[in-house]
């Protein structure tokens, strides 16, 4: 059955663009939408219909409402909340605006298009589905990635209340917990000249490693966008589709690591791998280094 399928944040090079071309191949009438449309250049060859959606203005969000409703008759069978921003720094160092505008894009954005596409999804002869697609960072604190992991965790947290909220209308909820996955969101940290540490950080000693992971260098693989999005549909396109879809790399490992390990543990992990361990020892070298002098 082809269904409706709106998707936020689907500019060139992103993941909204891949699947809009994941479902689109599937069959089903897309609906891809962008801040910017002239950014959807790769759907609209492909014949997938683009409309204007910037999902922290509430007039954009009606705007969107109304075309959908007249182009589908006043219903929509799935949202997937896509849209999103990328903003990695040590809490102390973070602006409180950085932190705001993260939230705005990150968070509240799913809670406004879940309140105004409500009566589609509602419409939907075959049940509405609203999936929210948030980040292995939802799942635990990952040092140096604290402002980008509390707010997608927020809309974890949001998406497991609409899930109850929602099931007495028929509308099923599914979280997208995406691992590191080919998209422009590297490219564009990368690009960011204004995006360092500040040299007044209490973190400087460490520099080199948080600079690497704020300009998105990881030093893993990502999955191809083509192939997570094929997956992500084919989950999606099940009879009854999971809440929670954990794809792309890294996701199955860390999906084992935060289910079975003890917190201890994992905290053991996740504080070598952000180099706090380095850091302790410098600091302690630092320190000592000040007595002596």
């Amino acid at each position: 059955m082809s269904r409706t399928v709106l998707i936020t944040g689907c500019s060139d090079g992103g993941l909204g663009a891949g699947l809009a071309m994941a479902f689109h191949q599937h069959g089903d009438r897309v609906f891809a939408t962008a801040r910017n449309p002239s950014k959807m250049v790769s759907l609209q060859a492909l014949g997938i219909e683009t409309l204007t959606l910037d999902v922290i203005s509430e007039d954009s969000i009606k705007a969107c409402v109304q075309e959908i409703s007249a182009l589908t008759g006043g219903s929509l069978n799935m949202l997937i909340n896509n849209a999103g921003a990328a903003y990695f720094m040590p809490i102390l160092d973070t602006p409180i605006h950085e932190l705001e505008s993260l939230f705005d894009t990150n968070t509240y954005s799913i809670v406004r298009t879940a309140q105004h596409f409500f009566p589609l999804l509602r419409n939907s002869q075959h049940g509405g589905h609203l999936v929210n697609n948030t980040s292995l960072a939802a799942s635990w604190p990952l040092p140096w990635y604290g402002p980008y992991s509390a707010s997608k965790a927020a809309a974890s947290s949001i998406t497991s209340n609409l899930r109850y909220e929602l099931e007495p209308f028929g509308i099923k909820v599914t979280e997208l917990k995406t691992g590191i996955v080919q998209s422009n969101v590297y490219a564009n940290l990368a690009a960011d000249e204004g995006n360092v540490l500040p040299d007044s950080s209490v973190y400087a000693l460490l520099k080199d490693k948080i600079g690497a992971v704020m300009r998105g260098e990881h030093g893993l693989t990502p999955q191809p966008t083509d192939q997570w999005a094929r997956a992500v549909v084919n989950d999606l396109s099940r009879r009854n589709p999971p809440v929670e879809i954990w794809r792309g790399a890294t996701a199955s490992i860390f999906w084992v690591t935060v289910t079975f390990l003890p917190r201890v543990a994992v905290g053991f992990i996740l504080k070598r791998s952000a180099g706090l361990d380095v850091f302790a020892k410098r600091l302690r070298e630092q320190e000592e280094s000040k007595k002596n002098e």
